[in-house]
């Protein structure tokens, strides 16, 4: 609350707030410093005032990140995941630590501890969501950090991509299992991504309202990168989708995110397959597509990568495969013929 003291120069008013500075004012009449002094509590409420150092002493980095969880993670599209990953980073002791001792090896000591249990890949994710969140305290919520002691580590290398794609009879086996699930929507799900290399939760979610059979594309509004897509449609795409039986629902499948997730544990129980994870059917449809002849840039347009580097991770090409289309094949003949 403002305190208001009467002054020989007209009514004083004084705002204290723990870990802000406090802010002085002198007005002509009360009413003109009751309003000031609401103005300023409403900006300290907004974040939109300058925290003094003290907020860095007595907050701990647990804080910081729960504050995080709850205010910027239910605005991403992996919500769900995120706030999974930031629960599992809070059981490490650096949480403990006060915001005005943390230093670079802090999460130095935090990125080798957790390499011991987990792959590079899921501690670089963890640590760009410390610096994420560092970013956003400094920038936005007024957290007087002088620099962010995350982005002056070495981030760990991570060399877990992955190239599993459907070999020799996986496909059939895949099928088999699918067609044994109970629930009518497990079978359609998995051979569209294969057909059209969507994740899965663009598949889950795609609506009735943006599937155009004249034009053969469908509209993916919401995307992993935020930038909206159309996609082409293959025959046996066409073919799956209008096999399916319209409800009230304008989703092509309604079925919950959890729901598929727990059918899709079963497929691959069933099946033996324990090691293919859903997101492997991207590969194996992105793969397909450049067996099939199409450029970089047409593939883009159907994965959604802005950066070809990125699309190389998932368009993986048999050897074998290239080894027969470059049988009998000489480039120097084949020149000469051109230009005879």
């Amino acid at each position: 609350m403002a305190t208001i003291t009467k002054r020989k120069n007209g009514w004083c008013v004084q705002v204290r707030r723990r870990g802000y500075a406090a802010r002085n004012n002198t007005f002509p009449t009360k009413t003109e410093a009751r309003a000031w002094g609401r103005e300023q509590e409403a900006l300290i409420d907004k974040g939109q005032l300058p925290i003094t150092e003290v907020q860095l002493k007595v907050t701990r980095l647990a804080q910081l990140i729960e504050q995080y969880r709850s205010t910027v993670t239910p605005s991403k599209r992996s919500a769900e995941t995120e706030r999974l990953r930031l629960g599992r980073m809070m059981g490490d002791m650096i949480m403990d630590r006060l915001l005005i001792d943390l230093k670079p090896g802090d999460f130095a000591a935090y990125r080798d501890r957790r390499l011991a249990v987990v792959k590079p890949g899921t501690v670089r994710r963890e640590l760009y969501l410390f610096a994420n969140a560092i970013d956003v305290a400094t920038k936005e919520w007024g957290y007087p950090f002088r620099s962010n002691p995350v982005r002056l580590i070495s981030l760990p290398i991570a060399n877990d991509a992955r190239d599993r794609r459907l070999e020799g009879d996986e496909a059939e086996t895949l099928r088999k299992a699918l067609s044994a699930s109970r629930n009518p929507f497990i079978l359609p799900i998995v051979e569209l991504a294969i057909e059209t290399g969507l994740r899965r939760r663009e598949v889950l979610e795609l609506t009735w309202s943006n599937v155009d059979a004249t034009r053969r594309i469908a509209f993916i509004p919401q995307t992993k990168t935020g930038q909206p897509r159309t996609i082409p449609l293959t025959d046996c795409a066409l073919t799956i989708i209008t096999t399916l039986t319209r409800s009230d629902d304008d989703r092509l499948f309604p079925i919950t995110l959890n729901a598929f997730k727990q059918a899709w544990k079963r497929v691959q129980k069933r099946s033996g397959l324990e090691d293919l994870r859903f997101h492997d059917l991207r590969h194996e449809a992105l793969s397909r597509f450049c067996e099939l002849g199409l450029s970089v840039p047409e593939l883009s347009v159907i994965s959604g990568h802005k950066d070809p580097r990125m699309l190389f991770r998932y368009a993986h090409l048999r050897a074998d495969d290239l080894a027969r289309k470059l049988a009998g094949r000489e480039w120097g003949a084949e020149v000469r013929q051109q230009g005879a």
